[in-house]
């Protein structure tokens, strides 16, 4: 996009081209509403992108995958789109299982573990699966609940198999050493509070609802 300077230096000399001048006034009323459609065009490109778009545009988006709103966030139906997208290519294994859960959730692989339970040493059970380790911040920046995130996960496993448990617990643990704070990724966080664990909450919303999955 020209600036209002550019757009004044392609008249010739014989004009006054300072931007306070008449004519300098005239093109910038003509910059400004270029200006105007211009940053609309922007807006329509980003908003393509699911993790940009807002409102409506999100809504007409769910129409082309099959998934309505609900009463979700823009949030959380960001999550919701991208589960029902990737549900869609879904082979049910655990590996893609993790990799639903973690391109809806905008995570690395590494941050999500599923065991089989017919692998449990002590509760055996065909056809069920566990959640063992999932990105609680990430839960907590869109305001999901544990059970608007066990819908998305009972979806998303193949028809007949059993979300048994999902470990919500975090990664806080007391020090090994008697009478000795220990400061790691594990343990207390520093003053800047660049290490540390993390405590094994979620945010739970006041009225939870149902998510139309």
């Amino acid at each position: 996009m020209f600036s209002l300077k550019d757009m004044l230096s392609r008249f010739t000399d014989a004009y006054n081209k300072q931007p306070d001048s008449n004519l300098g006034k005239l093109v910038s009323i003509l910059h400004e509403q270029l200006q105007s459609v211009e940053n609309t065009l922007e807006t329509i490109q980003d908003w393509r992108d699911i993790d940009r778009a807002r409102g409506t545009t999100l809504d007409r988006i769910g129409e082309n995958v099959v998934q309505p709103r609900g009463q979700a966030t823009d949030e959380v139906y960001r999550i919701l789109l991208k589960s029902k997208v990737a549900r869609n290519l879904s082979k049910t294994d655990v590996n893609t299982i993790i990799e639903v859960l973690a391109l809806a959730l905008d995570c690395d692989f590494s941050e999500i573990r599923i065991e089989e339970k017919y692998m449990d040493p002590n509760e055996p059970e065909p056809a069920a699966l566990s959640l063992m380790r999932v990105p609680i911040a990430r839960l907590n920046e869109v305001g999901m609940s544990p059970y608007q995130f066990a819908q998305i996960i009972q979806k998303t496993v193949a028809a007949g198999v059993r979300v048994a448990q999902i470990d919500l617990s975090g990664t806080f643990l007391l020090s090994s050493k008697r009478s000795e704070v220990e400061k790691s990724k594990f343990g207390l966080a520093d003053i800047q509070m660049t290490t540390g664990g993390t405590l094994g909450t979620v945010f739970m919303p006041g009225n939870d609802y149902e998510l139309p999955i």
